[in-house]
This record gives structure tokens, sequence and C-alpha cells, in this order.
């Protein structure tokens, strides 16, 4: 016959009954420790501007006033929305918000210009005029409500420019630095997606960013725009797992828009990136002589005639700014440049251009030519 098993029983010394031991369950562990194997297994770094800005996190757009920071973010972010290349990076698609705190006015002239260059802006971009303030929690949760409640659920959003967003806040302030850091990461987390602070430089322009050294380390990216006199560049100044130091020349190319009441042009800029300035892109030196000499020059007067404007229909992978032409315009207008048959034109241009895309001075793509 089997005797039950005693029951283990202890008694706490503060306790009013008895506990079962045996009852007694670990307490679950807060903190996941991961072998080797399990980190591993992590999704890698997810880009919205690859190797450039991260998919999520904080980052900032510096430079001094009348550098163009403001033209070129306006300018990134019109291909992060389409999810076209900015600069030669890859961009993924998004949702954005353009808060523009300062010089409202010339806002609508960027997005005016740019659609005169560039055919059309973004649909995918929403922007805000009236003013928004970091250091009111009323204000950041009603932003982010506005952008849920919109139905596109702004993915970036960006804040023009970071002392607008914080007025009154003393920015050399440890302090007041923190509270604006906080503030910044409690929008981009109630988003769940990037959020851009841009900003100006000091005094001394070679120091960065302007106020308390905190912002440069809470930032997970951050991008400088440099001007000397008409030079221009935008650098990568800080990217975790990116390309530190990276830096890419570019223009503002004065577009005009009108004329005001007193008869005088009415203009903004649209960035216009330079290639090959600082000697990193090696160029292929065009043919002396034959059919491809004779159809480089005149589609050179072509492109130049063409303009700016992307035409309908062209390939996503035409650089901003690019003249382009469809390949069977290209044959047709410069095929009389060719000293042979008649008959025969129209066959030794085709060679020829298709000659000059195997040389890498054209690019074809999607029925469209552009150069390099």
């Amino acid at each position: 016959m089997k005797t039950a098993k005693a029951k283990t029983s202890t008694k706490h010394p503060y306790a009013a009954t008895d506990y079962d031991c045996n009852d007694f369950q670990a307490p679950q562990m807060r903190y996941a420790l991961l072998t080797d194997e399990d980190l591993h297994k992590l999704p890698p770094l997810q880009w919205r501007i690859k190797k450039v800005l991260p998919q999520t996190g904080l980052a900032a757009w510096f430079g001094p006033s009348g550098s163009g920071k403001s033209f070129a973010v306006f300018d990134a972010l019109q291909s992060m929305a389409a999810g076209r290349d900015w600069f030669g990076y890859k961009t993924k698609p998004c949702n954005a918000l353009y808060c523009v705190l300062e010089g409202e006015g010339g806002a609508a002239g960027r997005g005016a210009a740019y659609r005169i260059r560039h055919g059309a802006t973004s649909p995918n971009i929403r922007y805000l005029v009236q003013p928004f303030s970091l250091l009111e929690s009323r204000d950041i949760t009603e932003l982010a409500q506005a952008i849920k409640a919109d139905g596109q659920s702004a993915e970036v959003v960006v804040l023009d420019t970071l002392n607008r967003a914080a007025p009154g806040a003393d920015e050399n302030d440890s302090k007041s630095m923190g509270q604006i850091i906080a503030a910044s990461k409690q929008l981009q987390t109630l988003i769940g997606g990037l959020v851009i602070l841009v900003h100006h430089t000091g005094k001394d322009a070679s120091k960065g960013l302007r106020g308390h050294s905190s912002l440069h380390g809470a930032l997970d990216a951050a991008i400088e725009v440099r001007r000397d006199g008409d030079n221009r560049e935008w650098l990568i100044a800080k990217s975790k797992d990116g390309e530190d130091g990276a830096s890419h020349p570019f223009k503002l190319e004065v577009v005009e828009l009108g004329i005001d009441e007193d008869g005088e042009p009415i203009t903004s800029c649209v960035v216009h990136p330079l290639e090959d300035v600082a000697g990193s892109i090696k160029k292929v030196p065009p043919p002396k002589s034959g059919n491809q000499r004779a159809i480089w020059d005149a589609l050179g007067e072509i492109f130049r005639k063409t303009g700016n404007v992307k035409p309908e229909g062209a390939p996503d992978t035409l650089p901003q700014g690019r003249p382009c032409i469809t390949l069977d315009a290209a044959i047709d207008k410069t095929r009389t440049r060719l000293v042979c048959d008649t008959k025969r034109q129209t066959e030794r241009a085709q060679a020829a251009i298709k000659g000059l895309v195997g040389r890498g001075l054209l690019c074809h793509e999607a029925g469209f030519i552009w150069c390099k």
C-alpha cells in the first residue's frame, strides 16, 4: 500500500498562511541574453537613403545660413517620397511631412521651381506651416495624431528649423538640449520612423552643429551642407554603419516662376548635382572622329536645347536635372549628320548611338537616352 507523500510547506516569518514551495515559479527575466547565433539572426539596419539616412531614428541636416540646406533637404525629401535615387544613392519610398517653421513664404516657391524642372512634386508629402514646439508635449501628441488621421502616416518628418521648433530654448545649455533631444525622440517613437532636424552651424562653422554637443551624440545620422561662394556641397558628417565623410558637390540653379506686380521676375532655386568636381568619377573621353563623333556632337546640341524638365515616361533612374530624349527622337534628329547613303543613315545613327552607350558616354533605358 502506497503512502501519500508529505507535502512540503514553509511558512514565511511575515506570512499569515503557509505557501507551497512546489508551486513556486521563477520570475520572468526582463533582459534576453543572446547567443552569437541569435545575434546573427537579427535583421540588418534598414535605410531610407542607403548608407546616408536610416529608416528609423533621429537625424540632423545642418549648415550656415544661406548654404542651401533647406533646398537640399527639400530635394532629398522629394526623392525619398518617390523612391528615386538621390545623388546616386538608392532610397526607399515613403510618406513624409515637411514642417516649414522658418521661411514659410519660400516653401511654395521651392515646390514650384521643382515642378518646373522635374515635371511634378511627390503627392506623398504633406506640409505644415503652423507654429509647432517640441517643448510642448501637447504639440507633439497632436502632431502625431494629425499624421495618423491624414491616412498617409508619414514615416519621415522634417522640422525646419530646430530653432523654430524649440522657441525660447537655450541651445547651449545641456538641460535644455536634453529636453529637445527627448522631445524629438518622443515624436520619432510616435511616428515609428525618421525625424530630421534642420539646424544651423555656430559662429565657427568648423565646429559643426550649433549648441550643446549632446545633440551630435544623440543623432543616428547628420548631413552637413557647406558653401564657398557659388560652390556648395553636402557631406555625411555622421552615419552609423554608413559612409562618414563622403561629400557631394551641387549648385543651386535659379528658376524663374513668373513676374510680380512691379514687373520684376519671381525666382526660386532647385538643386543640381555636380559630378567629377572632386575627381571621384572618371570621365570617358568622347570619340575623336567617325560616325560616333558626329552623333555625339549632334546630341550635345539637342540636349542643350531640351532643358532639364523630365519628359513623361522617362525612367526613375534618370538623374535629376539631366536632359533626356527618346532613342527614336535621337536617331531621327541626328541621322542627317552622317555622310553616307540616305537609305543607311538611320541604321548607321542607331549603331553609333549603341556604340556611345557601350563606351559609357550615354545611358539607354526604357527607350530614353541621356548623357552619363
